[in-house]
């Protein structure tokens, strides 16, 4: 009796686990589509989503680095319900165009309907392999989404091949000791440092942003 107990207790734990702290990474990529179609609608409530500081710590720091954001490609990838899209517009917009890249379906009706003061484009993808050419955008965006795919050091490395150069690219990664218990996801700064170099980026700089993330910029550089 009392082992069954135990083993169900375990089971629950690992449940809770999975499903919660790691939202289905360790299952596969469907296991973590779905949670996001489960959790779609109440998605923006969940991330306490607020608008203005979404502009001053998203929006601003992009149009900063691309000036007027005139005639630039930006590609969000995990893009979710649109939060860096609607950052970059309560910013002010751009005057070039947006490819907003989700798998799931139900987060990405709900971006599709926000709508914008600039140019996007929203499709149903993976993030491995990217479905985009080499050099493709000036900018390549992933913002709390790099620790649920199946290879997150795989999927750095897809968005530094269709990153142009002379451009830029931004991560969110976890902190904390939540983000431990992602088994296989999790990055230390100087882990994470060394793919993106690998991967062909300098000028590799880490800040605060949440509780739980730092977000991570890196370049691209022309050649010489």
């Amino acid at each position: 009796m009392w082992i069954l107990l135990a083993a169900a207790l375990i089971l629950i734990m690992l449940a809770v686990w999975e499903l919660y702290f790691c939202e289905g990474a360790h299952l596969g990529r469907r296991s973590v589509i779905w949670t996001y179609n489960v959790a779609a609608g109440r998605y923006d409530g969940i991330k306490h989503f607020d608008v203005d500081w979404e502009r001053r710590t998203l929006g601003e720091p992009v149009a900063t680095v691309f000036g007027d954001l005139r005639g630039v490609r930006l590609l969000d990838v995990g893009a979710g319900t649109g939060r860096l899209a609607r950052a970059i517009g309560a910013a002010g917009g751009l005057k070039g165009t947006l490819w907003a890249l989700e798998p799931s379906h139900k987060m990405l009706d709900l971006g599709r309907s926000f709508s914008l003061p600039y140019p996007s484009q929203w499709v149903q993808g993976w993030s491995q392999p990217l479905p985009f050419a080499n050099e493709s955008f000036d900018l390549v965006a992933s913002l709390e989404m790099l620790e649920f795919t199946p290879g997150p050091a795989g999927t750095l490395r897809e968005m530094a091949r269709v990153l142009r150069r002379d451009g830029w690219l931004l991560v969110s990664n976890r902190i904390g000791w939540q983000a431990r218990l992602i088994f296989g996801h999790y990055f230390s700064q100087g882990a994470l440092r060394q793919i993106l170099e690998d991967a062909g980026l300098v000028d590799v700089q880490f800040f605060p942003w949440q509780m739980d993330y730092d977000l991570v910029w890196g370049y691209k550089p022309t050649l010489d």
